[in-house]
């Protein structure tokens, strides 16, 4: 829900799914691919949650953060958001 008017704005996209839902992330990968995306545009980072989470959050790089999760989750992105 949150990626396709991120992408239809010309922003690439890296989604860390849940652990739980790898598979279908996966796949839907898969479909961009197939329908032509260029490379690069639409990304997925598989890992767990306050590991990898955390170090996409933390990289200088990453103009933006959204992310579906507890209220927990979001104040730890968002310590770490201030801390860079």
């Amino acid at each position: 829900m949150k990626c396709a008017p991120a992408l239809a704005a010309g922003c690439t996209v890296v989604l860390k799914p849940s652990e739980f839902a790898s598979a279908s992330t996966l796949e839907f990968m898969e479909l961009t691919q197939q329908a032509g995306f260029p490379s690069g545009v639409f990304n997925v980072v598989t890992g767990f949650g306050p590991e990898t989470g955390a170090a996409l959050v933390e990289h200088p790089d990453v103009a933006k953060v959204s992310f579906t999760g507890s209220d927990a989750q979001g104040q730890r992105s968002t310590r770490l958001l201030q801390g860079r």
